[in-house]
Protein backbone atom coordinates (compact mmCIF):
# COMPACT_ATOMS: atom_id res chain seq x y z
CA UNK A 1 0.00 0.00 0.00
CA UNK A 2 2.82 2.42 0.83
CA UNK A 3 4.34 1.81 -2.60
CA UNK A 4 0.96 2.27 -4.28
CA UNK A 5 0.48 5.56 -2.43
CA UNK A 6 3.76 6.94 -3.76
CA UNK A 7 4.51 5.33 -7.11
CA UNK A 8 2.67 8.06 -9.05
CA UNK A 9 1.93 10.57 -6.27
CA UNK A 10 4.05 13.25 -7.91
CA UNK A 11 1.08 13.81 -10.27
CA UNK A 12 -1.43 16.04 -8.47
CA UNK A 13 -4.74 17.26 -9.90
CA UNK A 14 -6.67 19.83 -7.88
CA UNK A 15 -4.84 18.93 -4.69
CA UNK A 16 -5.49 15.20 -5.18
CA UNK A 17 -2.41 13.01 -5.75
CA UNK A 18 -2.93 10.35 -8.42
CA UNK A 19 -2.08 7.09 -6.63
CA UNK A 20 -2.74 3.35 -6.77
CA UNK A 21 -4.19 3.15 -3.25
CA UNK A 22 -7.71 2.37 -4.46
CA UNK A 23 -6.32 -0.60 -6.42
CA UNK A 24 -4.40 -1.95 -3.43
CA UNK A 25 -7.21 -1.44 -0.90
CA UNK A 26 -9.60 -3.33 -3.19
CA UNK A 27 -7.03 -6.05 -3.77
CA UNK A 28 -6.45 -6.44 -0.03
CA UNK A 29 -10.15 -7.02 0.57
CA UNK A 30 -10.56 -9.40 -2.35
CA UNK A 31 -7.48 -11.48 -1.54
CA UNK A 32 -7.39 -11.32 2.26
CA UNK A 33 -11.13 -11.27 2.88
CA UNK A 34 -13.25 -8.67 4.60
CA UNK A 35 -11.80 -9.00 8.09
CA UNK A 36 -8.08 -9.29 7.28
CA UNK A 37 -8.34 -6.79 4.42
CA UNK A 38 -9.88 -4.19 6.74
CA UNK A 39 -7.32 -4.97 9.43
CA UNK A 40 -4.46 -4.55 6.95
CA UNK A 41 -5.80 -1.14 5.85
CA UNK A 42 -6.27 -0.13 9.50
CA UNK A 43 -2.66 -1.07 10.25
CA UNK A 44 -1.51 0.93 7.21
CA UNK A 45 -3.44 4.01 8.45
CA UNK A 46 -2.08 3.63 11.99
CA UNK A 47 1.51 3.25 10.75
CA UNK A 48 1.11 6.44 8.74
CA UNK A 49 -0.49 8.30 11.64
CA UNK A 50 2.38 7.17 13.88
CA UNK A 51 4.71 9.10 11.59
CA UNK A 52 6.02 6.62 9.02
CA UNK A 53 6.10 8.27 5.57
CA UNK A 54 3.72 5.78 3.94
CA UNK A 55 0.98 8.14 2.76
CA UNK A 56 1.03 9.85 -0.61
CA UNK A 57 4.02 12.10 -1.30
CA UNK A 58 5.88 10.28 1.51
CA UNK A 59 3.82 11.99 4.20
CA UNK A 60 2.70 10.68 7.56
CA UNK A 61 2.06 11.72 11.14
CA UNK A 62 -0.95 12.84 13.13
CA UNK A 63 -1.28 16.06 11.14
CA UNK A 64 -2.39 13.91 8.18
CA UNK A 65 -5.85 13.76 9.76
CA UNK A 66 -6.58 17.34 8.80
CA UNK A 67 -5.42 17.05 5.18
CA UNK A 68 -8.13 17.16 2.51
CA UNK A 69 -7.23 13.69 1.23
CA UNK A 70 -7.25 11.84 4.58
CA UNK A 71 -10.80 10.67 3.85
CA UNK A 72 -9.40 8.45 1.12
CA UNK A 73 -7.02 6.84 3.64
CA UNK A 74 -9.91 6.17 6.02
CA UNK A 75 -12.12 4.89 3.24
CA UNK A 76 -9.54 2.21 2.39
CA UNK A 77 -10.62 0.35 5.52
CA UNK A 78 -14.26 0.29 4.41
CA UNK A 79 -13.28 -0.43 0.79
CA UNK A 80 -11.33 -3.53 1.79
CA UNK A 81 -14.12 -4.72 4.10
CA UNK A 82 -16.94 -4.28 1.57
CA UNK A 83 -15.01 -5.68 -1.40
CA UNK A 84 -13.90 -8.63 0.70
CA UNK A 85 -17.42 -9.26 2.04
CA UNK A 86 -18.86 -9.24 -1.48
CA UNK A 87 -16.19 -11.64 -2.73
CA UNK A 88 -16.86 -13.97 0.21
CA UNK A 89 -20.54 -14.26 -0.77
CA UNK A 90 -19.97 -15.63 -4.27
CA UNK A 91 -16.74 -16.42 -6.02
CA UNK A 92 -17.25 -15.55 -9.68
CA UNK A 93 -15.31 -13.25 -11.95
CA UNK A 94 -18.34 -10.98 -12.37
CA UNK A 95 -18.87 -10.76 -8.62
CA UNK A 96 -15.20 -9.95 -8.00
CA UNK A 97 -15.34 -7.15 -10.60
CA UNK A 98 -18.58 -5.82 -9.08
CA UNK A 99 -17.00 -5.97 -5.60
CA UNK A 100 -14.00 -4.02 -6.91
CA UNK A 101 -16.17 -1.36 -8.57
CA UNK A 102 -18.29 -1.09 -5.41
CA UNK A 103 -15.13 -0.56 -3.38
CA UNK A 104 -13.96 2.12 -5.79
CA UNK A 105 -17.33 3.87 -5.50
CA UNK A 106 -17.10 3.86 -1.69
CA UNK A 107 -13.58 5.28 -1.94
CA UNK A 108 -14.71 8.12 -4.20
CA UNK A 109 -17.86 9.02 -2.25
CA UNK A 110 -16.22 8.96 1.20
CA UNK A 111 -12.93 10.53 0.09
CA UNK A 112 -14.45 13.27 -2.04
CA UNK A 113 -16.98 14.17 0.66
CA UNK A 114 -14.18 14.38 3.27
CA UNK A 115 -12.12 16.51 0.87
CA UNK A 116 -15.02 18.91 0.30
CA UNK A 117 -15.68 19.36 4.02
CA UNK A 118 -11.97 19.66 4.80
CA UNK A 119 -11.65 22.51 2.31
CA UNK A 120 -14.83 24.18 3.55
CA UNK A 121 -14.20 23.83 7.29
CA UNK A 122 -10.48 23.98 8.01
CA UNK A 123 -8.23 23.90 4.99
CA UNK A 124 -9.22 27.12 3.23
CA UNK A 125 -11.18 26.42 0.06
CA UNK A 126 -10.06 28.05 -3.18
CA UNK A 127 -12.31 30.85 -4.45
CA UNK A 128 -15.54 29.43 -5.88
CA UNK A 129 -14.90 25.92 -4.54
CA UNK A 130 -18.03 23.75 -4.41
CA UNK A 131 -18.98 20.10 -4.04
CA UNK A 132 -19.31 19.94 -7.83
CA UNK A 133 -15.74 21.21 -8.24
CA UNK A 134 -14.51 18.59 -5.76
CA UNK A 135 -16.09 15.96 -8.00
CA UNK A 136 -14.61 17.58 -11.11
CA UNK A 137 -11.15 17.19 -9.54
CA UNK A 138 -11.93 13.49 -9.15
CA UNK A 139 -12.71 13.14 -12.86
CA UNK A 140 -8.98 13.02 -13.67
CA UNK A 141 -8.17 9.80 -11.75
CA UNK A 142 -11.57 8.18 -12.41
CA UNK A 143 -10.74 6.40 -15.71
CA UNK A 144 -7.53 5.03 -14.18
CA UNK A 145 -9.39 3.81 -11.11
CA UNK A 146 -12.16 2.16 -13.14
CA UNK A 147 -9.58 0.28 -15.21
CA UNK A 148 -7.47 -0.67 -12.18
CA UNK A 149 -10.54 -1.71 -10.18
CA UNK A 150 -11.63 -4.07 -12.96
CA UNK A 151 -8.06 -5.33 -13.16
CA UNK A 152 -8.04 -5.92 -9.38
CA UNK A 153 -11.28 -7.90 -9.69
CA UNK A 154 -9.95 -10.12 -12.47
CA UNK A 155 -6.53 -10.56 -10.85
CA UNK A 156 -8.02 -11.38 -7.45
CA UNK A 157 -10.45 -13.87 -9.00
CA UNK A 158 -7.58 -15.65 -10.73
CA UNK A 159 -5.47 -15.68 -7.55
CA UNK A 160 -8.11 -16.29 -4.89
CA UNK A 161 -8.03 -20.09 -5.11
CA UNK A 162 -4.28 -20.14 -4.59
CA UNK A 163 -4.44 -17.62 -1.74
CA UNK A 164 -7.20 -19.44 0.10
CA UNK A 165 -5.51 -22.83 -0.36
CA UNK A 166 -2.27 -21.46 1.05
CA UNK A 167 -4.19 -20.02 4.03
CA UNK A 168 -6.13 -23.29 4.41
CA UNK A 169 -9.46 -21.43 4.33
CA UNK A 170 -12.76 -22.78 3.08
CA UNK A 171 -14.28 -20.45 0.49
CA UNK A 172 -17.52 -20.66 -1.51
CA UNK A 173 -16.70 -21.14 -5.17
CA UNK A 174 -18.85 -21.19 -8.28
CA UNK A 175 -17.82 -21.27 -11.90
Amino acid sequence: MAIGANITAFIVVGGVPITLTTFFSILSGLLLGSRLGAISMTVYALIGLAGAPVFSQFSGGPSSIITPTFGFILSNILVAFVAGKMAEKKSSKTNFIMAALSGMTINYVFGTTWMYFAYQLWFGAPEGFSYAIAWLWMAAPLPKDIIFSCLAGVLAFRLHGKVYKSRNVKHKTTA
